[in-house]
């Protein structure tokens, strides 16, 4: 327990920095995961191209050079201010998890029955008004336990942004190294808070699911 005790600001920016990462990057999957899934189902071929184009490409690519391009190519082409890889890196673990949120959405629209879809667009609704009042309440029933899933596969990943220079738990095993403390105690630290921190997922996960089946 010394090592945390004795160094209370390296725990804290590392811990910070992994929440920032999984909230930041979060927020970005289920937005783009959102609209890519709907471009997945959609009725327009040129839409359901686009989808399928982004989520073969970006989720067939590693997590790793899809931050290696944020990091250095990004800056290349795009002016930015400098120290900005923690934005960087929020973006490309956002990106690359929208994939498999789009995918989750997916798979579970396509678990409502389509005669509900086409009666409503009998009743002369547009196809934003079917996804957004018909089907996408009734699916998100059943892509809550692969949607957690995901998440907690992106609360993971973050620790590869801590090979480009972004402050999280990952970095601790290193930062302790050159302190002279044993490298050991400080992995299986950070292995005990990410744990708790799945285990506070899990219990959302559970808490979401009861709070549907009670609406059902």
């Amino acid at each position: 327990m010394n090592q945390i005790f004795d160094y209370p600001d390296l725990w804290r920016d590392a811990l910070v920095g992994t929440l920032v990462l999984f909230s930041g990057g979060g927020i970005i999957a289920i937005v783009v995961g959102l609209l890519v899934g709907a471009m997945r189902v959609s009725p327009v071929p040129v839409a359901r191209a686009v989808g399928a184009v982004y989520v073969n490409w970006i989720r067939n690519t590693p997590l790793t050079l899809v931050l290696f391009f944020f990091a250095f190519a990004v800056p290349l082409l795009v002016p930015l201010p400098r120290n900005s890889f923690l934005l960087l890196a929020i973006i490309g673990l956002g990106l690359y998890t929208a994939t498999y949120v789009a995918e989750t959405i997916r798979s579970g629209i396509n678990t409502v029955p389509v005669g509900q879809a086409e009666a409503a667009r009998a009743l002369g609704m547009g196809f934003g008004q079917v996804m957004g009042l018909i089907v996408l309440p009734q699916a998100a029933r059943s892509v809550i336990p692969p949607m957690m899933s995901v998440f907690i596969a992106l609360l993971k990943n973050t620790t590869v942004a801590s090979g480009f220079s972004v402050v999280n738990l990952g970095n601790v095993r290193a930062n302790m190294s050159e302190q002279g403390e044993n490298q050991m105690v400080a992995i299986l630290i950070v292995m005990a808070v990410f744990v708790v921190m799945v285990l506070v997922l899990a219990s959302l996960q559970r808490y979401l699911e009861n709070r549907w089946r009670v609406a059902r």
